[in-house]
C-alpha cells in the first residue's frame, strides 16, 4: 500500500513516520522546500522524543520519502492524508480551512485510479463533504472516497499514542473505503486496538467533543483548586478522591495555570462556533474558553501578589516556557500571557526552558533574558516561578533555590514540590490549590 501525507507539521510528520514503521511506503509532501531538504538530511523541525530516530530508520530503509511535488505521487497513492494546518481564523474564531481545501483541489487534479482521501487534520463537522464536493467538481471522472481519521496525539508522547492508541476513529461510508482503512490499521489488530467506524460527520465531531471534554475537565479542577485555597482543602486529595471513581477517572485532574497548545484552545473555540452555525449552543464549552483565557492572565497577578504586589526592578526566574513538557510548542502557552504582564510591571525576567527558547524568543518581549540552565536562571533572582513541569525541575531542592537566589519566593504553578519541604528549607512557597504548611 502506498501512502501520501500532505503536510509535514506535527500531525503529518508523526503520522507519516509511524505508518512507514508499520511497513508501508510513505511519501510526505510539503511546499516548503527548505523543510523538505532538512528532513532529507534528518533534521526534524519539531521537538518530539523519538521522532528523529524513527524518521532516520525508515528513511534509510527506503520506506519514508520527502518531496515537494504532490502531482507526481498522487496517481500511485492508495491513501492520501490531508494533514495541513487548521488554525483559528482571524476575526471570527472559526477553523481556517484554506489549506485543506487547497490540498483537496490539488489532489483532484492528479487522481488516477481509486484512492481514499483522508482528512487527518482536525476539521469542523461537514468538512469531509466539502472536500468531496471540491474533488468531484475539479475532476468529475475521479474514482475516490473521502474519509475522516482524526488524530489523538499528545505532544511529547505522540509516537506511543500512534503505535498504542486507545482507539482509532474512522469516518467512512463506502465498503471500499472501509476496507482500505481496515488494511491501513491492520498492524494494530495484534494489540486489539478498538477501531470505530462511523459517518463522516460523527468522526469529525468525536475529535472536537473529546478535546473539549478534556479542556472542561482541566478548567473544572482549576476552579476547584481556587475553592480549595479559600476553604483550606488540598486539591490533590480532592482530585484523587474524584479520580478513583471509574466514571470520572484521574487523568486531566491536575491544577495549573490553564491549558494551551495546538489543540485545546482552537478546538474548543471551533466547536463553539460550529454550534452557532447550526443554531445551537454549548455554553459549558464557551464558558471554559473564556475562563481559560482569564486564568492565564490571573497567574501574573498571583505572582505579583506573592511578591508583595510590586515587581518593579525585581528579578524573576521563569522555569519553563512551552505549554507542556517534552515539546517546544509555544502555541497558547500560559507563558505568553504571564511574562508580558510581568515585564509591563517592570520586572526583570530571566527564563529557561530545555527545548522551547528558540520558539519563545520571537513571541515574548525583547527585554527578557534567557539562561542556559535552571540554576543560571535562578541565580540572583528575587523570585522563581515554575510554569512548565519539565522533569529536570523536579530535582531542584529547597537548598538549590536558596543557595542561588537573592530572594526567597517560589511560585509553583504546577505543584511540583512538597510545600512543607520548601518552607522548611527557607522558601516562601506558593502553589495551586494546596494549603500552606502551618
Amino acid at each position: 500500500m502506498k501512502i501520501v501525507v500532505i503536510g509535514t507539521g506535527y500531525v503529518g510528520l508523526v503520522s507519516g513516520a509511524c505508518f512507514s514503521e508499520f511497513g508501508f511506503d510513505v511519501t510526505c509532501v510539503d511546499k516548503d522546500a527548505q523543510k523538505i531538504a532538512a528532513l532529507r538530511e534528518g533534521i526534524i523541525p519539531i521537538y518530539e522524543p523519538g521522532l528523529d530516530d524513527l524518521v532516520k530508520r525508515n528513511a534509510e530503509a527506503g520506506r519514508l520519502h520527502f518531496e515537494t511535488d504532490l502531482s507526481s505521487h498522487v496517481p500511485e497513492a492508495d491513501v492520501i492524508f490531508i494533514a495541513v494546518g487548521t488554525p483559528t481564523r482571524r476575526g471570527d474564531g472559526h477553523a481556517d480551512l484554506t489549506f485543506v481545501f487547497a490540498a483537496a483541489e490539488e489532489i483532484a487534479q492528479s487522481l488516477s485510479g481509486y484512492s481514499v482521501i483522508v482528512t487527518k487534520s482536525t476539521v469542523p463537522v461537514g468538512t469531509g463533504r466539502q472536500v468531496h464536493d471540491i474533488i468531484a467538481k475539479t475532476n468529475p471522472d475521479a474514482d475516490f472516497d473521502v474519509a475522516s481519521n482524526p488524530e489523538f496525539l499528545r505532544e511529547g508522547s505522540a509516537i506511543g499514542d500512534f503505535m498504542r492508541p486507545d482507539r482509532v476513529v474512522v469516518g467512512a461510508e463506502s465498503e471500499r473505503a472501509i476496507e482500505m482503512m481496515r488494511q491501513l490499521y491492520r498492524p494494530l489488530y495484534l494489540i486489539e486496538t478498538p477501531l470505530l467506524f462511523a459517518k463522516l460527520e460523527t468522526a469529525e465531531l468525536i475529535k472536537y467533543a473529546a478535546n473539549a471534554f478534556l479542556a472542561v475537565k482541566i478548567s473544572y479542577i482549576n476552579q476547584i483548586a481556587d475553592l480549595c485555597e479559600k476553604v483550606g482543602a488540598n486539591v490533590h486529595e480532592v482530585a484523587k478522591g474524584m479520580g478513583l471513581d471509574k466514571r470520572i477517572g484521574a487523568k486531566f485532574l491536575h491544577p495549573g495555570p490553564g491549558y494551551g497548545g495546538s489543540c485545546f484552545p482552537k478546538d474548543t473555540l471551533a466547536l463553539v462556533k460550529t454550534a452557532e452555525l447550526f443554531d445551537t449552543e454549548i455554553p459549558m464549552v464557551a464558558g471554559v474558553v473564556a475562563y481559560n483565557d482569564d486564568r492565564k492572565l490571573a497567574m501574573a497577578k498571583r505572582i505579583m501578589a506573592a511578591m508583595g504586589g510590586d515587581v518593579k526592578g525585581k528579578k524573576i526566574a521563569i522555569l519553563g516556557l512551552a505549554f507542556k513538557p517534552e515539546t517546544d510548542d509555544m502555541r497558547e502557552s500560559p507563558a505568553l500571557a504571564i511574562l508580558p504582564q510581568l515585564c509591563a510591571e517592570g520586572a526583570e525576567i530571566v527564563a529557561y526552558d530545555p527545548a522551547a527558547m528558540t520558539e519563545a524568543k520571537p513571541l515574548l518581549p525583547a527585554a527578557i533574558h534567557y539562561a542556559e540552565t535552571a540554576q543560571e536562571a535562578i541565580t540572583g533572582a528575587d523570585a522563581a516561578v515554575v510554569i512548565t513541569e519539565w522533569n529536570e525541575f523536579r530535582a531542584l531542592s529547597a537548598a538549590t533555590f536558596t543557595s542561588h537566589m537573592s530572594g526567597d519566593v517560589l511560585v509553583d504553578l504546577r505543584n511540583l514540590y512538597d510545600g512543607a519541604a520548601m518552607q522548611e528549607g527557607g522558601l516562601t512557597y506558593h502553589s495551586i490549590g494546596r494549603p500552606l504548611p502551618a
